[in-house]
């Protein structure tokens, strides 16, 4: 059901703070509105790290909320809306944080999800919610966002860009004469990230029976730097290292280069999809169908619903569409042949088109 907007809104408020791979989600919301109302302007409040990574999105005014700052955060946030109100606030997170800080925006729609989808009271904070879907992966969920405004938003568009300066430094570390492997081997919860051993077999098969280049790639965090250390250790080939050593514009560089990322339910593996690389994407702790990488779901490997039998003894088809198993080792239910075979077919694919 549409919202009662008798006229084009002349302005949109998006809220959503976190984290990378959701703000990748939200980006088609973005394109859906350009292309349907041009004239609109956006504005979205962000995360500040997130804020790196789509600081180059065109046509948008980014209002940055730095939630390391605590209640000056809010102060700040109040300091650049004072004096503004939009037609429409896209509220697109449930988190308390972000309910709090939508109590600063002014706007007479306030759009959010659905009450099965909310958090925190979010239900509170918003005058109108999308349409209830009892299994949707995030990136159409986030699409019932502009469908909700009367847009036609079913294929969703990212064109999300990257710098020439990224593009260049890419270039430096990924030839062009083999295919790339690159593998963003950690999550933001260590239990979601894959065993770093069977990492290391699956980086020795594409470099020694597919020919293919393999690049490591993740975060400034001990957890990265270690687990990066660690599959090398096990390979018999050699991967080009590159943990903590891009920024983020760069990460997209890469990412946009490589031929194929590897990577749990991750930032990156959403990044890569919205940049349309294609993704293996390693799902246990949480449903592929939910939140795999969107156009790459027939590399994903999913143990979802074994998952949920074997950790919460419990049957995914009448379980939270939201719920996760993150326990320590549920990721090992996917095993190096599964993955081995998912890369073996993209390899074939590539290597005939």
């Amino acid at each position: 059901m549409g919202l009662p907007l008798t006229l084009p809104p002349r302005s949109i408020c998006l809220l959503r703070l976190s984290a990378l791979g959701d703000v990748t989600h939200a980006v088609p919301v973005v394109r859906a509105i350009q292309k349907k109302w041009p004239y609109c302007r956006i504005c979205w409040i962000i995360g500040k790290l997130e804020y790196k990574l789509l600081a180059n999105l065109e046509g948008v005014e980014f209002i940055v909320f730095d939630k390391s700052r605590g209640m000056r955060a809010y102060l700040n946030l109040r300091r650049a809306l004072r004096g503004r109100s939009f037609d429409v606030l896209l509220h697109m997170q449930v988190a308390a944080r972000a309910n709090l800080a939508s109590l600063l925006i002014r706007a007479p729609i306030k759009l959010g999800w659905d009450k099965d989808r909310s958090l925190d009271r979010h239900q509170w904070f918003i005058n109108h919610q999308v349409p209830a879907e009892q299994k949707q992966h995030q990136v159409q969920g986030f699409l019932s966002f502009a469908r909700t405004l009367g847009m036609d938003a079913r294929v969703p568009e990212w064109n999300l860009p990257v710098t020439e300066d990224a593009r260049d430094f890419a270039r430096q570390y990924i030839r062009g004469d083999q295919p790339c492997l690159l593998i963003s081997p950690c999550s933001s919860n260590a239990n979601r990230s894959w065993q770093a051993d069977r990492y290391a077999m699956v980086a020795d098969f594409a470099i020694l029976e597919l020919g293919m280049q393999v690049v490591l790639c993740g975060g400034p965090t001990e957890f990265d730097k270690s687990m990066a250390a660690r599959i090398e250790a096990h390979m018999q080939g050699e991967a080009l290292n590159l943990v903590a050593k891009d920024t983020l514009q760069q990460l997209l560089g890469l990412l946009a280069r490589a031929d194929v990322v590897l990577s749990p339910d991750s930032g990156p593996a959403h990044i890569a999809n919205a940049l349309g690389t294609p993704v293996i994407g390693l799902h246990a702790c949480s449903s592929a169908l939910r939140s795999g990488p969107y156009n790459s779901l027939e590399y994903t490997v999913d143990h979802f619903n074994e998952a949920m039998r074997k950790f919460k003894n419990a049957d995914p088809d009448h379980a939270r569409w939201r719920t996760k198993v993150e326990q320590p080792g549920v990721m090992e239910l996917i095993t190096v042949a599964e993955v081995k075979q998912k890369l073996a077919a993209f390899h074939a694919r590539m290597s005939t088109a």
